[in-house]
């Protein structure tokens, strides 16, 4: 499969989704909107892979991008495309396909537990993950879950931490595709938002998460990944 990858920011890139591309013979290219670089044509992939960023959904006269890489994922669902959207990226999705995106009641920093719904514990899709897992968070905002959507895990700080849509479109509010040099990249660039409070962690202990919380949120990302393909 051919996808293509777009980026908001330079220090949110693919991570571990590159990886799991290249060990299963995918072809990705990245096109770097916040640098001037246009959104691609339906033509030009299979796959959408929208990644995060600290800018809101509609903050459009901040980043004139936004505007034509809505019209492009709009038009990668209206195809029939595969997507996967990462915290911005799944809640530009979610408001492509109708959902209302919205601050969440608390910014939500850091490694804290998700848990699956009673309906994605049943899906096939979620056959064999664990219920619930430490995941790494990084929003202020947050979406509502498009109708038809499969609701796939909530936390205590968002009830909203995942969908899947159609078996095709996977939207994700927490970052299961971090590696440990995407999040000291993150706790560098956007440091000033670490603000004491109940959902936010220091900067030294998000970075001294153990390798085996890295392991396990691959294991849930590829695993959600391989459904979607």
């Amino acid at each position: 499969m051919r996808w293509q990858v777009l980026q908001h920011v330079p220090f949110e890139g693919p991570a571990q989704i590159a990886h799991w591309a290249k060990r299963h013979g995918h072809e990705m290219r990245v096109t770097h909107l916040y640098a001037g670089d246009p959104p691609p044509g339906l033509d030009d992939f299979d796959g959408l892979v929208v990644m995060g960023g600290p800018m809101g959904v509609n903050d459009e006269d901040e980043h004139s991008w936004l505007r034509p890489e809505k019209v492009c994922i709009e038009a990668a669902l209206a195809a029939g495309r595969r997507l996967v959207g990462v915290c911005l990226g799944a809640q530009l999705i979610a408001q492509a396909l109708g959902a209302r995106v919205s601050r969440n009641d608390q910014p939500e920093i850091g490694w804290f537990p998700i848990e699956l719904t009673a309906e994605a514990a049943a899906a096939p899709c979620c056959a064999g993950l664990p219920s619930r897992f430490d995941a790494l968070h990084w929003h202020g905002d947050r979406f509502e879950l498009p109708a038809g959507a499969l609701h796939l895990a909530r936390s205590a700080a968002c009830d909203s931490q995942g969908f899947l849509y159609q078996g095709r479109v996977l939207g994700l509010q927490c970052h299961l595709e971090a590696v440990p040099g995407s999040v000291a990249s993150l706790c560098e660039a956007c440091a000033d938002e670490l603000i004491p409070g109940p959902f936010v962690q220091r900067a030294e202990t998000i970075m001294a998460a153990p390798d085996t919380a890295y392991t396990l949120i691959h294991r849930v990302l590829e695993h959600w990944l391989d459904a979607v393909v």
